[in-house]
């Protein structure tokens, strides 16, 4: 199993001032202060030690085992951060054999953006929580911060870190599952999407419905729209025969791209203008993430920009 490169964030340690500003900002306004109205959930067991207040001691577990145990509890702020993550076949493209951070597809683009955004968020003690969905839902975890729970979202997220087979053909149900997934999250979240927004055009209206229903629950949203900009947005391709394979699925198409050029940016860039404007009317934090640059690139200055915010 490929494992998640963490290494990918203590490098960037010289910025650990600058992102602990950045969180706290980016939290402020969804509690007023961490240290208070927090929330406790059990973390582990520990033992006794002689003349300490008996309050936490676990005495079931005494009467089980004849020693003395503490439960230790994990503090919780009343930030709580829910990651969607789409893993239709669409965003396994480009597919190649085994995609790595200096070479992703836009799903190991979306996992690396996302493990970065935990790592700071861990670090502030905050809960958090993933959903991966294509189709329908495929996991949904509440959130939680206490550091098994952070192990078992970075063990969730390198079990996408391998390439999927063509024959899967895992289409997009954007506005069905965005519905069932705000319905699931019960108290006011931060809610970070990562997808590729393709779906059929004629469900747009669908999806901003969805989208708008998060707002409607009192979550932030912020939306990463992770795409090929060279390839899906300007179509930059050779003007030479090419075979396109629609992932999803599995439709092919033999032509020479100049032939298409022209509606098909029509096409993607009423899409764009439609989104921004969305996303604008819903108070919908939209952030173009471009595989081809870093998620350095994408992430730093969405923070710094946040953090100027409040």
């Amino acid at each position: 199993m490929p494992v998640l490169d963490q290494s990918q964030f203590e490098r960037y340690s010289s910025l650990e001032f600058l992102a602990k500003q950045v969180v706290e900002g980016f939290i402020t306004g969804l509690h007023k202060s961490p240290f208070h109205g927090f929330s406790v959930e059990f973390a582990e067991h520990r033992l006794y030690n002689s003349g300490e207040s008996i309050r936490n001691i676990d005495w079931k577990l005494y009467g089980r085992s004849d020693r003395l145990y503490v439960k230790r509890f994990e503090e919780e702020t009343n930030l709580r951060c829910q990651v969607f993550i789409d893993n239709s076949s669409s965003m396994y493209y480009p597919v190649i054999g085994k995609p790595d951070i200096e070479h992703p597809n836009k799903i190991t683009f979306s996992i690396y953006l996302t493990a970065a955004l935990l790592f700071l968020l861990r670090k502030q003690r905050d809960a958090s929580g993933l959903s991966f969905f294509s189709d329908n839902v495929e996991l949904h975890t509440q959130c939680k911060s206490n550091s098994v729970h952070y192990k078992y979202l970075y063990t969730e997220l390198e079990n996408l870190l391998h390439p999927v087979s063509p024959e899967a053909r895992k289409k997009t149900a954007l506005a069905q599952v965005i519905h069932e997934l705000a319905e699931r999250i019960h108290q006011r979240s931060l809610v970070l999407i990562f997808s590729d927004m393709f779906e059929n055009q004629d469900g747009s209206e669908e999806i901003f419905s969805a989208l708008q229903h998060l707002k409607h629950n009192k979550h932030e949203v912020v939306l990463f729209h992770v795409v090929d900009k060279k390839k899906e947005l300007e179509f930059n391709y050779d003007n030479r025969p090419y075979k396109f394979i629609d992932l999803e699925s599995g439709q092919e198409i033999r032509l020479f791209p100049q032939e298409v050029k022209e509606q098909y940016l029509k096409s993607i860039e009423k899409f764009r203008k439609d989104l921004v404007l969305r996303c604008g009317q819903y108070k919908i934090d939209l952030v173009e993430a471009d595989i081809n640059g870093s998620f350095q690139q994408v992430l730093l200055p969405y923070l710094v920009k946040r953090s100027r915010l409040f």
